[in-house]
């Protein structure tokens, strides 16, 4: 069976958010940070607010590459209470669908589900994710990670692990 330039494309994309998935589980941060562009934005928005209004909205998270790296720097430092002890995570990437494919640059739309185990009780997440990949030098940087939690609008505690 011969596979299609689309297939290797979705191929390429679902492995790279495979391996994503896997660093922020092995809380592998400074690899997860060397995915990125220096200009791209990590957002968690609250409710439906539009892609287009995002930098204006109120979000649970808009880290640009400044702001990843100091998130970072307390989850390894410890000095965020949240992350004191770090959760254990398990995330399942699926539903994986290419919207758009210009060039180096695509967009992809998947679903997450995060389990997480702290303390002795688990949580469950779920999340419709947005990624703005480039490709470079043979493989994707992300440009932005758009994280849609359901319910992100209502009652949720803290995280002491990204998305």
């Amino acid at each position: 069976m011969s596979r299609t330039p689309g297939s290797m494309l979705l191929s390429d994309v679902a492995e790279f958010l495979w391996h994503e998935a896997d660093l922020l589980d092995r809380k592998d941060y400074d690899a997860w940070l060397s995915l990125w562009t220096g200009k791209g934005h990590y957002i968690l928005p609250i409710g439906d607010t539009p892609d287009a209004e995002l930098a204006d909205a109120l979000n649970l998270c808009y880290d640009n590459d400044k702001m990843r790296r100091d998130r970072i720097a307390r989850f390894q430092a410890g000095f965020s209470i949240s992350s004191a002890p770090p959760a254990e995570t398990i995330r399942t990437v699926s539903r994986i669908v290419i919207e758009a494919a210009e060039g180096d640059r695509v967009t992809i739309r998947s679903a997450e589900h995060l389990i997480e185990d702290k303390f002795g009780r688990q949580r469950v997440w779920a999340a419709n994710v947005t990624h703005r990949l480039i490709r470079v030098d043979g493989s994707f940087r992300i440009e932005d990670k758009i994280v849609r939690l359901l319910n992100s609008d209502g009652m949720l505690n803290s995280f002491s692990y990204l998305f």
